[in-house]
């Protein structure tokens, strides 16, 4: 069990879960659905980090209403092949891939709701 799991709320949990598979990888491995509209989504990213999502009822906001709330880092085995799969999938590059001299080599991208995704890789030796 991670102690501390994000959570992010968007308008559109399906739309969202679909779009986060497609060009992240990151795999829906829950869905609860309530009365009231909401959704909780449970995620997974390659490594097997969780990561909780909702369609939320009224009442909250996403990114996308309110601007930057927060960014994800999620370390992946291969950045490249990740950064080519989600820029062909159509994830908004905000920031290209950059080897970084704590010897980390990351992409940041946007989902289409506003949520702030970074990816990185721990190189060798690092």
């Amino acid at each position: 069990m991670q102690p501390v799991t994000p959570y992010l709320l968007y308008e559109d949990g399906e739309a969202a879960s679909e779009f986060v598979a497609r060009a992240f990888g990151v795999r829906e491995v829950d869905r609860q659905v309530g009365a009231a509209g909401g959704m909780h989504l449970e995620l997974e990213t390659e490594l097997g980090g969780r990561i909780y999502a909702g369609q939320a009822p009224a009442g909250y906001r996403n990114p996308s209403q309110v601007g930057r709330t927060s960014m994800l880092y999620v370390i992946v085995e291969d950045v490249d092949a990740h950064h080519d799969r989600a820029k062909a999938e159509g994830a908004e590059i905000i920031e290209e891939l950059v080897t970084l001299p704590f010897g980390h080599r990351r992409y940041t991208a946007r989902d289409p709701q506003g949520h702030e995704w970074s990816f990185a890789q721990v190189l060798e030796g690092a």
